[in-house]
């Protein structure tokens, strides 16, 4: 595997590899790798002949009172990860040369980004769009992966390379969770032992909702406040940032059950939710 720094010399290889004929898969991440970035990586290596990871922790998608310099790192635990599962190349640019001093752009795909996760992080999605759409440019890769833990992401990330004509295939991949069902994240690793222990909260609750939906006669506004008060009950939680019931395709908010099941194609709801625990917020999501 080849670590890669400079945004020139990363381009510089891409096309190389293109000119060659090879399928290029890309994995952004901002680092702090566990077993749902392995899973990305292992399904980029499946579907492309080279596979690029890069490594970035984007100051443009947090907030000022956000986790920036706190967020975990640890590049050469990553590295070895990568090494092990089988990347070909790991990107790790500096922040001076993904962003100049005088950078004035930004990416913003309107409506998406004020629901959900973006109504509580104002500038959060145009951040994440941004650095994505130069990690393409830079990449040029024809696949990109992302988890489908940050849903909201995932489908703001396809509208964009929709909206831009990007030719890049912009590829979902399941959550990965630990044995009791919470979803592994980096910040997970800010828990504490008794905190750890109640972050199942947001799962055990996504299961009870669906299990709701499917057998009980009950509308989502009730659902919503059965729920809430099993989340708020639990002693590690702060705060509840939403308990949301959304269309899959376009996060378009579901208020009416009985209208949406006579006019739904599919009949498909995605429950998301964010949820503080303690002072670690984690989001989670089920598709129904």
């Amino acid at each position: 595997m080849e670590t890669i720094k400079g945004t020139d010399s990363i381009y510089r290889i891409s096309q190389k590899l293109r000119q060659e004929g090879h399928t290029i898969g890309l994995v952004p991440t901002m680092g702090y790798l566990h077993d749902g970035h392995v899973s990305l990586i292992r399904k980029s290596i499946k579907d492309c002949t080279r596979t690029v990871v890069s490594i970035f922790v984007n100051p443009a998608q947090f907030g000022p009172k956000e986790d920036l310099k706190k967020y975990p790192r640890d590049l050469q635990r990553d590295i070895r990860i990568l090494k092990e599962t089988g990347a070909d190349y790991v990107f790790v640019p500096e922040t001076d040369d993904m962003y100049s001093r005088d950078h004035k752009t930004g990416i913003k795909v309107k409506g998406l980004e004020k629901i959900m996760c973006g109504k509580f992080r104002p500038h959060h999605f145009s951040g994440v769009c941004t650095v994505v759409l130069k990690l393409f440019n830079l990449v040029c890769p024809h696949r990109a992966y992302f988890g489908e833990k940050d849903y909201q992401q995932l489908v703001i990330i396809k509208q964009m390379a929709a909206d831009l004509n990007i030719p890049v295939k912009i590829k979902g991949c399941p959550i990965v969770r630990e044995s009791d069902g919470l979803a592994l994240s980096s910040r997970n690793s800010y828990l504490t032992c008794e905190e750890r222990k109640n972050a199942t909260v947001l799962f055990e609750n996504l299961l009870k909702a669906a299990g709701m939906l499917k057998r009980e006669n009950l509308g989502l506004r009730e659902i919503k406040a059965i729920i809430m008060k099993n989340i708020l009950s639990n002693n590690s939680v702060s705060k509840v940032d939403y308990f949301d019931f959304r269309k899959p395709e376009n996060l378009e908010e579901i208020k009416n059950l009985k209208q949406f099941r006579q006019e739904s194609k599919n009949g498909k709801i995605l429950i998301a939710t964010a949820v503080w625990i303690g002072s670690t917020r984690l989001i989670d999501n089920m598709v129904v």
